[in-house]
């Protein structure tokens, strides 16, 4: 006769092994719809260049990851870094880090307003913040073309007021596209922003005032500190799409800006150069990687020194 021990651990097993078929169906989702587009490009990228815009299938070769970085010259055949690609690479990650900066400075105090009004307003504000969102991000472009082209509503009010005297030409330039991709992305870092904030105990900064600090230093040392968790999480979540944007940098850049999305488009379509697009794929995928590594480690050291 089995013991009390046997048939606990029994039931264990077999709540177990029903979970793990409750949960089959979206572990072959994710394996199936996430893993294996992701596995097909890792291969991609170490196959041969096929002669009409595909791979040679089951014939690898380096070249794809090679022509990341350095290329050869079609005179002399000599080896030299891939300018252009190191060039699309420097403008993704600088105008994703402006991006994120910009985005950062504008959507504190937003948050902050937000998160200090009457709780009959709260709701209405974050209303605001989230309805462009309700919008297509191609219509969203789109309409920023509107407000900064040549005749557009910001060159138009800066010569009718007479501060300019020919337009600006804002379109088709980098500050075009960070400006655009900073409208994209600015509610993603109000919200976690504003979570942070309305958590925060506002008597830590009245005790602080109290005690005759400055207002610069309540919110150099006690309320960005409590806020960290948000900042960090809005950083990410700002730099990630940006590193990879497509739409807005092909529309604002006019296709003379490339970056990084841009250019793996580019590879998979007219470069017909699949293994070298898979490697820049990787090379981005690797970039989100990083950069949610930094954010597991800054959030986790941040909530062991809080609870310390």
């Amino acid at each position: 006769m089995a013991t009390a021990s046997e048939i606990a651990t029994a039931a264990a097993r077999t709540d177990v092994r029903n979970r793990w078929w409750l949960a089959t169906p979206a572990l072959l989702i994710v394996l199936l719809a996430a893993i294996g587009p992701l596995v097909v490009v890792v291969l991609y990228s170490f196959m041969v260049k096929g002669d009409y815009g595909d791979v040679k299938y089951w014939q690898f070769s380096l070249d794809g990851w090679f022509s990341v970085i350095f290329e050869r010259d079609v005179f002399d055949d000599t080896l030299k870094l891939a300018d252009a690609h190191l060039i699309i690479l420097w403008r993704s990650v600088k105008l994703s880090l402006i991006t994120t900066l910009v985005t950062l400075l504008l959507g504190f105090p937003t948050a902050y307003f937000i998160a200090t009004r009457d709780r009959r307003w709260r709701d209405f504000w974050l209303f605001l913040v989230t309805l462009p969102f309700w919008t297509n991000l191609l219509i969203r472009t789109f309409a920023i073309q509107e407000v900064f082209r040549n005749e557009g509503v910001v060159n138009s009010a800066l010569l009718q007021l007479g501060v300019i005297k020919r337009p600006l030409q804002i379109m088709f330039t980098d500050v075009g596209i960070f400006l655009g991709m900073a409208y994209v992305y600015l509610p993603l870092m109000v919200l976690p922003l504003y979570a942070s904030i309305e958590r925060f105990d506002f008597r830590f900064a009245e005790a602080a005032a109290d005690l005759y600090a400055s207002n610069f230093n309540v919110l150099r040392r006690i309320i960005i500190p409590m806020m960290r968790p948000g900042i960090i999480a809005g950083s990410i979540l700002v730099f990630i799409p940006s590193l990879g944007a497509y739409v807005t940098p092909r529309l604002l850049g006019g296709g003379r800006n490339l970056m990084l999305g841009n250019l793996i488009e580019l590879q998979f379509g007219q470069g017909r150069n699949w293994p070298l697009g898979s490697a820049l794929s990787i090379t981005l995928t690797g970039g989100v990687m990083l950069a949610l590594l930094v954010y597991v480690r800054a959030a986790s050291k941040s909530g062991s020194g809080q609870h310390g």
